[in-house]
């Protein structure tokens, strides 16, 4: 029978075809916390990976959910552009109480809009790369929920594509905090120049995308939604291990979004 299991940080293991087996686990120095991205829980793992033993969709529903505890907004429907943003706009809409509805369907005969040789035809592969599905909306109020917003410019040819296909008002919620810092950690992320949460346009964030408003998640809510279970789950096994870790210091490293890094940065 074959069983799967995260690698804890700092273990070192050896496959063969007999067996898995950890040769060590190289100690942590003494009071300090891991530090495990938390975007891997935004957007870049898989929703059915399973790290720190809770899975990725379920953290991202509870974003959606603390979501809408914080920015809630008078609407008629929840929707996303599909389909990384899911399980948030699912997670925002039941704590809403808001239906969830699908505004837009992908299409999957168009080529991936980030190798576009420009902006322009970026944006235009933006559009067509979504069929809408005006009779779900049209008239009404929606919610479009993203799991984030990098330098702004792919939702804005989708927030026009609803507004002229008969959406009513068009509200942004973004499941994650503006990403404002370069990650040293490896991770690619625009410069801080093309980062839209370091431009002027910034502070009038919904005008320029064209939304009736823009509010993203907090680091606080962003945080309290990934360590919420794991902290439930030390208390549970009420060992002495879980009562040396400082209380909110699981650790995850939320350099991008607050500039405070794991390591110290030498240059």
């Amino acid at each position: 029978s074959r069983y799967y299991r995260e690698v804890l940080p700092g273990e070192i293991v050896k496959i063969s075809r007999y067996d898995v087996q950890t040769l060590d686990v190289v100690p942590r120095p003494e009071g300090d916390p891991s530090a495990f991205c938390i975007f891997e829980y935004v957007y870049f793992a898989r929703p059915d990976s399973i790290f720190e033993g809770q899975m990725v969709y379920s953290v991202r529903r509870r974003c959606g959910q603390q979501l809408a505890i914080e920015a809630p907004v008078e609407a008629d429907l929840v929707s996303t552009v599909p389909e990384s943003a899911t399980p948030a706009a699912l997670g925002y809409a039941q704590q809403c109480g808001l239906p969830y509805i699908e505004v837009l369907c992908k299409n999957r005969y168009v080529g991936r809009t980030f190798i576009q040789p420009n902006m322009r035809l970026r944006q235009l592969g933006v559009a067509k790369k979504f069929g809408v599905l005006s009779d779900n909306f049209k008239g009404k109020r929606v919610v479009i929920i993203d799991d984030s917003i990098v330098r702004g410019n792919t939702i804005s040819p989708i927030i026009k594509l609803l507004r002229e296909s008969g959406a009513k008002e068009v509200h942004i919620r973004v499941a994650s905090p503006p990403i404002r810092f370069p990650c040293y950690m490896g991770i690619n992320i625009p410069t801080k120049e093309e980062l839209i949460a370091n431009r002027p346009e910034f502070h009038d964030l919904a005008n320029y995308i064209g939304a009736d408003s823009v509010v993203y998640l907090s680091v606080e809510g962003l945080v309290s939604s990934v360590q919420e279970s794991i902290k439930a789950r030390q208390e549970n096994e009420n060992s002495l291990k879980s009562h040396n870790l400082r209380v909110g210091k699981i650790g995850h490293c939320t350099a991008c979004l607050t500039g405070e890094y794991p390591v110290e940065l030498e240059w």
